[in-house]
């Protein structure tokens, strides 16, 4: 077994001792920097990462190769990668890109194993007569029609 594939199985053994956090990213440099991001259904606290941190460190301390370790969260501004990511964050407001470059800033209202269901409110012209009416919109996006989603923060 590789030293990569070792820090692997070990992650997949901590991650199924703690199943309310999942993996965002996992790399290993050729100098055997490991990084971790990691991502959790009600978020990733410190304690998460030292306990991830641990399980891995305890084990591959025992390996006679020199290496780092960083477990860290996915930052809120990170861009949503997982289908788990799009379910945990249903009713927060979304800026989304599509593959076909449009951008939507809308509320994610639902999300299943293959689409994302966004809704928001636009301005458009009235069918008869001067000025504007506000509309409600509703798209249901293929996840692979969506190139960035990032969760906006509002205070």
């Amino acid at each position: 077994m590789t030293f990569k594939e070792k820090v692997k199985a070990l992650l997949d053994k901590a991650l199924e001792e703690n199943q309310h956090l999942f993996l965002i990213d996992l790399s290993i440099t050729e100098a055997n920097k490991i990084n971790v991001v990691l991502d959790g259904d009600s978020g990733v606290n410190l304690q998460d990462c030292i306990n991830i941190n641990k399980a891995l460190n305890a084990d591959l301390e025992t390996e006679d190769v020199d290496f780092s370790l960083e477990v860290a969260s996915a930052g809120i501004s990170s861009p949503l990668k997982l289908v788990r990511q799009y379910k945990k964050n249903i009713g927060r407001t979304l800026k989304v890109k599509t593959v076909s470059q449009e951008e939507i800033e809308a509320t994610l209202a639902d999300a299943d194993d293959d689409f994302a269901t966004l809704t928001w409110k636009a301005r458009e012209p009235k069918e008869i007569g001067k000025g504007k009416v506000t509309v409600e919109k509703n798209v249901k996006l293929p996840y692979s029609e969506i190139k960035e989603a990032v969760v906006i923060i509002s205070f």
